[in-house]
């Protein structure tokens, strides 16, 4: 009876260590990778950019395809899937709020795991551009008020209140309003451009504590593809102008469908073709441009993953790619992320790679949130789950992508920073959005039959259940709106 209780223990104990470690076992060191604006364009999930590096990533591993932000903006999807908490929990609602001004008391992923003893190390853009959280790193980080990308051009933040300031460096001007249909094209040296920067100080990073005797969590931010679409030469070259097709929507303006709520689409462009109709011929220019970024961004995770291999890190390491948001490129004539909730600008790449685990290369297609990171790493390092987490650990879905997960993923759009002007929730086969709670009509797609998103199915009698079922949904998942915030 002893020998047989012996041998259920091991197999118990090693189920668990398979994904994740026992309690008394070295922790995991973590790499943290993320991109800006990069819509779901993967060439391992059947995406139009070219990413070898990435899909080599995606088959060592396993790749969430269906992954959404919480808010199709940088500060507040950064704030809800860094602090583990949905929008309606940070109050961060624009790019200008520092979530520690409305909730001094979160903690922090890399906060977190510094509290656990781990050394943390932030370069780049991981919270917003900005909008830096110190109290997150041992090392690393940026000066409150600093675009880590651009340290000469103003934050996003003092963009939107309309700073407009002399070109940086001979790069495009610093009013979005002249440079949002530029394309640039960056040396290819090395040195100089920032995101060379920051992938030449996140290897340092790697080397400094490969052998420190604490575990690391080190962030890689990289800034492309955000506006404006910048890459070295080759990889324009990647994408000749007569093999870009445009969308099946494409509009010169942001156009609301007709049968669609007419809140469904901010009426100006934020980030590209700003104030101005974008013809066939620069439409795809500009989606050359942002393949090429993605391709660009590709090619630099790349060189950090070699470098983790070169250390002989990766039996030790987790890595993730993720994204903040998502983004359109002309659907229904939009060129942003912030001002609609289809789902090019909510759903996001995801892929995690936990060591050893048996089921890496097994795509899933379950929908999770970008906020699922938090308890997930947690989980995965062996650490006591954090308190006040709404996101929910992935583990399960790590050991068996195809197991049962019956959970929808929410994303919500803000006009004006303080009320909610849509809301939507994704499930298996439907995307459903409500505006203005429900009084500025509704949005219902079935996403298996309607990939593009240009039917709207929300005034036939036919579904009504559906948007019965799915409105329900929404109501529970914003009654805690407004929250009490100091």
């Amino acid at each position: 009876m002893l020998k047989l209780t012996i041998i259920l223990s091991f197999v118990a104990l090693s189920l668990t260590t398979s994904v994740t470690r026992a309690a008394d076992a070295p922790h995991y060191n973590i790499l943290f990778i993320m991109s800006d604006d990069m819509r779901n364009e993967l060439g391992s999930s059947g995406g139009m950019a070219k990413t070898p590096n990435l899909d080599k990533l995606a088959a060592a591993g396993v790749r969430f395809d269906h992954t959404y932000c919480q808010f199709p903006l940088c500060n507040p999807s950064r704030s809800s899937m860094l602090t583990g908490r949905d929008v309606a929990n940070t109050g961060v609602l624009g790019n200008r709020t520092y979530f520690r001004d409305l909730h001094p008391e979160l903690v922090t992923m890399p906060q977190y795991f510094q509290q656990h003893g781990y050394i943390t190390v932030g370069h780049g853009k991981i919270f917003h551009g900005g909008l830096d959280d110190l109290p997150s790193w041992t090392e690393g980080g940026n000066k409150r008020g600093v675009d880590p990308d651009e340290p000469d051009r103003p934050s996003e933040a003092a963009l939107e209140a309309g700073a407009t300031t002399k070109p940086a460096g001979g790069r495009a001007p610093m009013d979005r309003n002249l440079y949002s249909d530029r394309t640039i094209v960056v040396p290819d040296d090395g040195h100089d451009e920032i995101e060379y920067k920051n992938v030449e100080a996140t290897i340092a990073a790697l080397e400094k504590y490969k052998d420190g005797g604490k575990p690391f969590f080190i962030a890689c931010g990289f800034s492309k593809p955000h506006s404006p679409p910048a890459a070295p030469q080759k990889f324009y070259d990647m994408y000749p102008l007569d093999s870009i097709q445009l969308p099946v929507d494409f509009a010169p303006r942001p156009t609301v469908p007709e049968g669609f709520p007419p809140h469904s689409i901010r009426a100006r462009n934020a980030d590209l073709f700003i104030g101005r109709d974008a013809s066939p011929e620069e439409a795809k220019k500009v989606i050359q441009a942002y393949l090429a970024s993605i391709s660009w961004v590709d090619d630099n995770i790349g060189v950090v993953l070699a470098a983790l291999d070169r250390l002989h890190l990766r039996d030790n390491t987790i890595v993730v790619f993720t994204v903040d948001h998502g983004y359109q490129l002309g659907e229904k004539g939009k060129w942003s992320k912030a001002g609609s909730l289809f789902e090019e600008g909510d759903r996001i790449p995801l892929i995690i790679d936990v060591p050893h685990n048996p089921a890496n290369g097994t795509p899933c297609e379950r929908v999770v949130e970008g906020f699922d990171i938090y308890p997930t790493l947690v989980e995965l390092a062996g650490l006591p789950p954090a308190p006040n987490q709404q996101g929910r650990s992935l583990v399960p879905l790590l050991k068996d992508p195809a197991g049962e997960w019956d959970h929808p993923a929410f994303s919500v759009w803000s006009e004006d920073g303080k009320t909610f002007t849509g809301t939507a929730v994704r499930t298996d086969r439907w995307r459903y959005a409500e505006f203005d709670q429900g009084k500025g009509g509704a949005m219902l797609f079935d996403m298996n039959a309607d990939p593009h998103q240009l039917k709207n199915l929300a005034n036939d009698p036919q579904y009504a259940d559906v948007c019965k079922k799915l409105s329900a949904l929404i109501k529970t998942h914003n009654a805690g709106w407004p929250p009490n915030l100091k």
